[in-house]
């Protein structure tokens, strides 16, 4: 039987070997193919994490709950030791301030010092504030519109609607949002997610405009998976299928040493997913709530990450 991350590396050696070479906005330079699809399921707690390589997922687990809650500073995130979204503030700030600060620095004095937290960690609009507060507009008169105080709650809303009409082709949520995108610090990635009820299963969907394979896509694997995970749960079905979709997916030209060492290596074991309870709602789980088995990885790769 084939094991469940050799498309992962199928697809790997395929850009690495076939991919059009181009540069990209990070100036750093990628292979790239257009259009490509993994599909892995979740039966049995079964989770797709790779094994060719340590994949954090406890870091993937927080960022994905930092999601839920609506924040876009990173100041949570940094305190639980989660250095995924650094990058980006921490980039702004040497930028404009001229101050050639390390990440640790940085980081610090984002857990020390509240106003300089909220004056450099936050991200704009990014994902969660879109997923949880998607902006409404409200009509004061005279044909003028006010932003609601209170958002749309794309999650809360998704849970409702597939309780109530599983059939529904209208099970999904976005972080697209063309009329924020220039205020984000990055756009979204990961952007749409839809699901899909069948013989008391949800499956989860994930189309993704932007994927760094290397670094990114496993974690965005996972954060789908624990995603399906959390919402058939509170729906009473039973989880399906995780599904992937890239549209440029490509690896970084500086991520050679990372590729020919993964593709290297031999895929094997077959680690699991426990959700230990069943909170009330999907914004009361903690990373205390998620336990994986079964996981024994090869080593770490390291590989820097293109900003």
């Amino acid at each position: 039987m084939v094991h469940y991350e050799q498309q992962y590396l199928d697809l790997m050696r395929r850009i690495w070997e076939e991919g059009d070479e181009r540069i990209d906005r990070t100036g750093v330079g990628t292979r790239s193919l257009f259009g490509a699809q993994m599909r892995f399921s979740l039966h049995d707690d079964a989770i797709p994490l790779l094994t060719t390589k340590r994949v954090y997922w406890k870091a993937a687990a927080r960022e994905m709950l930092w999601f839920l809650t609506g924040n876009t500073n990173i100041r949570p995130l940094v305190e639980q030791g989660v250095h995924i979204w650094t990058d980006w503030p921490l980039d702004a700030y040497r930028r404009v301030t001229g101050e050639d600060i390390g990440r640790d620095a940085f980081e610090a004095r984002i857990i020390a010092d509240e106003g300089f937290a909220a004056r450099w960690g936050d991200l704009g609009p990014v994902y969660g504030a879109q997923w949880v507060s998607w902006p409404r507009y409200e009509e004061v008169g005279d044909g003028l519109y006010r932003r609601a105080e209170q958002g749309h709650n794309q999650i809360a809303a998704l849970v409702e609607a597939i309780r109530a009409n599983p059939g529904s082709r209208r099970l999904l949520f976005t972080g697209w949002n063309v009329a924020e995108i220039e205020g984000m610090a990055l756009p979204p990635c990961h952007m749409t997610y839809q699901f899909h009820v069948a013989d008391g299963r949800l499956s989860g969907l994930l189309f993704q405009r932007s994927a760094d394979l290397a670094l990114g896509v496993p974690f965005n694997i996972f954060g789908l998976s624990m995603l399906t995970r959390m919402l058939a749960q509170q729906c009473d079905l039973e989880p399906g299928d995780a599904i992937w979709q890239g549209g440029d997916v490509h690896l970084y030209l500086n991520h050679a040493e990372l590729v020919e060492a993964q593709l290297g290596r031999v895929p094997a074991g077959a680690p699991r997913l426990r959700l230990l309870r069943r909170p009330p709602t999907m914004f009361d789980y903690a990373i205390e709530d998620f336990e994986v088995i079964d996981y024994a990885p090869q080593a770490h790769i390291a590989a820097p990450v293109a900003v």
